[in-house]
């Protein structure tokens, strides 16, 4: 089993933080009969200090900002990191991002990577690296709007096990490392990595040209803005890299 049911609250209850953190829902103490089915998890986080109530509302605690904190940085170093495996050609050893840059529209490109020949192996990634993989594909679900909270019943569907059973589905059906071999991991991953620092040295590029018309302090700030990510997933090279916010627990139940 790939997602335990603590999984499933601590997902869930990401979910409600970013409610409540970014989208300003309010959630009260008498709840509507929508929202009526999450009050276990609401209950939980007051419980665990990760929410507090002022008057009849449910308001995010510092705990509870920290946590959110914590899986947003994940959430970014997905997008930016991990995103990178999502479309390879196992055969060819050809990453499709190394031609992100070819496309003029998110079309052309969005029809060159979804090619047959290319695999998502970001959860084959997350097993080497030993991170849950339950966790990968709860983000690109959010990065998919999966959990659409604007549409009508998005509660119940957080709460049944509908989505659950889809994220365990496709970890068990998805590409693992031992298809693959240890020695070809190491080098896929590495190639990633190498991968991330050029595209980021071409968008500094790509980033200094529109700024010519700026004056000097412009291009040095997407200068050091660029050195800065550079440096940070210099770390990478290493197969067996993981950033330390991936190894502590999001709740302390």
């Amino acid at each position: 089993m790939y997602v335990t049911e603590s999984n499933k609250k601590d997902f869930a209850c990401i979910i409600l933080l970013d409610e409540i953190i970014n989208k300003e829902r309010v959630f009260t103490t008498i709840l509507s009969q929508d929202d009526k089915v999450l009050e276990p998890l609401l209950i939980s986080l007051l419980a665990k200090e990760y929410l507090t109530v002022n008057g009849t509302k449910y308001q995010v605690t510092t705990k509870g900002e920290e946590v959110f904190d914590v899986f947003m940085k994940r959430y970014t170093e997905f997008l930016k990191m991990y995103d990178i495996y999502s479309f390879v050609d196992l055969e060819k050893g050809e990453f499709a991002f190394s031609r992100y840059f070819d496309f003029d529209t998110d079309e052309a490109w969005n029809k060159y990577k979804s090619d047959d020949r290319f695999d998502d192996l970001r959860i084959a990634v997350a097993l080497f690296k030993k991170l849950n993989p339950a966790e990968i594909v709860f983000m690109s679900f959010i990065d998919e709007n999966v959990f659409n909270t604007q549409a009508t019943g998005w509660q119940m569907d957080l709460v049944s096990n509908s989505i659950w059973d889809e994220i365990e589905k496709i970890c068990g059906s998805a590409i693992k490392p031992e298809d693959i071999g240890d020695d070809a991991m190491e080098d896929m991953i590495g190639q990633g990595a190498l991968l991330l620092t050029d595209l980021l040295k071409e968008e500094a590029k790509r980033a200094q040209e529109e700024h010519q018309s700026n004056n000097n302090g412009g291009q040095q700030m997407v200068e050091e803005t660029v050195v800065e990510e550079y440096t940070y997933y210099e770390p990478y090279y290493d197969p067996f890299y993981v950033s330390p916010f991936w190894l502590v627990p999001l709740f302390l139940w």
